[in-house]
């Protein structure tokens, strides 16, 4: 099979101490294409043939060494999409032909005090899919049957990649800020999980603000597009403070923001699993004070997604999607870095 790999860390051509400018360009192509013998399903294992996979900033991070893969090499890649093409000798849930999605979330333990709570994300034995286990950036891959989903008729294959971790993310992102009904929720940066959660929020008969960098004229034209109330810059008031606030960017400065931003009592959800710059240092009585609160969202569960896929078809969500061909990934990255992915990157792997 085709594969795209990650055969090590690819550092940036700059100094460490300039590190803080999140679209400076990566130092050669990453990722490598490669043939590879198709991977064999365990017991409880389903083989998929891929047909989609997404593009993640999580990929970044494993590229340039912010999370470390279990090994070299690994084929990144964690909002796939195919159909079933052979089973385990003891996996039963699903059968061949059915179109299925694997997110973040690869295996968990199943047994520890997270997984009985159904907070798999906190196992301590959490594999991710394309950083701990080979993921979608290839033709085949293989994953146990209780961390696959199925894909809802009404979205496409290449539709359908990003809502599993974009959408899935976002989702439990807006569940974790205890936002509810006609109360306002501030939306910092707007990438692929943020256009997807807002139709979420709009759903749920929620205000949006949404905060971009300055410039990002593209990215606040379709936050109008998808029904944002008010778009502004990150430093920039709003009209009125922010019930909750859910932080979808790679670097610090926004978190400040959004505390500042807050009403009393409020809470600003963290959706990032790495921060390319620090969080600035908060002064106690202007940020924090007057019950503000602070949360991080810890990669998903299979609740999230199980939840999330068929209300994403009842809503009748529609991604934003921008299409690559398996060997653009690089090509593909290099646009997420500088921030010139609008919407979702999505690469389109077999027919």
């Amino acid at each position: 099979m085709k594969a795209m790999v990650l055969k090590e860390f690819c550092e940036v051509e700059i100094e460490q101490e300039q590190r803080q400018q999140p679209d400076l360009p990566l130092k050669k192509e990453p990722l490598v294409m490669v043939d590879m013998p198709a991977p064999q399903p365990g017991p409880n294992q389903i083989l998929l043939k891929v047909s989609a996979c997404g593009i993640c900033h999580t990929e970044l991070d494993e590229i340039e060494g912010r999370l470390i893969p279990s090994h070299f090499p690994i084929i990144p890649g964690h909002e796939v999409v195919g159909k079933v093409e052979a089973l385990g000798s003891d996996a039963n849930r699903f059968k061949a032909g059915d179109r299925v999605g694997i997110a973040w979330i690869h295996s968990s333990c199943g047994h520890c005090k997270f997984c009985k709570r159904g907070l798999e994300n906190l196992c301590g034995q959490f594999r991710a899919t394309g950083l701990d286990d080979h993921g979608g950036y290839a033709q085949y891959m293989v994953v146990s049957e209780d961390y696959a989903y199925p894909i809802p008729d009404r979205f496409s294959d290449l539709q359908a990649a990003p809502l599993l971790c974009a959408g899935v993310i976002g989702y439990r992102a807006l569940r974790l800020s205890g936002i509810n009904p006609g109360q306002i929720v501030g939306l910092f940066g707007f990438g692929a999980s943020a256009h997807l959660a807002i139709q979420v929020a709009r759903y749920w008969n929620c205000r949006v603000f949404v905060f971009t960098r300055k410039g990002q004229r593209d990215h606040q034209d379709l936050a109008v597009k998808f029904g944002a109330d008010w778009v502004g810059a990150t430093d920039e008031m709003p009209p009125e403070r922010l019930d909750c606030a859910i932080d979808f960017t790679p670097v610090g400065e926004p978190v400040r923001e959004a505390l500042k931003f807050l009403e009393k009592g409020g809470r600003v959800v963290i959706n990032a699993i790495r921060k390319i710059t620090p969080i600035p240092e908060l002064e106690y009585s202007e940020y924090v004070w007057h019950e503000k609160e602070i949360k991080s969202v810890a990669n998903v569960t299979r609740q999230d997604a199980e939840e999330f896929l068929p209300l994403a078809a009842k809503i009748g969500i529609v991604p934003e999607i921008r299409e690559f061909e398996l060997e653009q990934a690089n090509q593909a990255l290099v646009l997420l870095k500088q921030g010139k992915m609008q919407g979702a990157g999505v690469l389109k792997v077999s027919e």
